[in-house]
């Protein structure tokens, strides 16, 4: 019997445009994939690629990635920038 352990992410794209997206994902390869390839999803991201992944973070479950997305989004651009070229060493609570 296999112990497999969903793992939450929470990640910052930097848009063809140049502005951020923040989002939460199980699998980011292939969220970042369906962001820059696919029609459907994203309806801010489709008209800006390519995105690049600039930023994630990993937790638990997806109430805490949930909770962290809302706190980086009500971040300016500047706090985003630091966050970006700073990143925290992994947080309580995070995995």
């Amino acid at each position: 019997m296999y112990n497999f352990i969903l793992m939450w992410y929470t990640y910052i794209l930097n848009c063809a445009d140049d502005t951020f997206y923040t989002g939460i994902t199980t699998d980011l390869e292939r969220r970042v994939d369906e962001h820059n390839n696919s029609p459907k999803w994203a309806k801010y991201t489709r008209v800006r690629r390519p995105v690049l992944l600039v930023y994630s973070e990993k937790f638990k479950n997806r109430s805490e990635a949930s909770k962290r997305e809302y706190e980086i989004k009500q971040m300016s651009r500047e706090l985003k920038e630091s966050l970006i070229k700073n990143p925290p060493l992994e947080k309580e609570g995070g995995a």
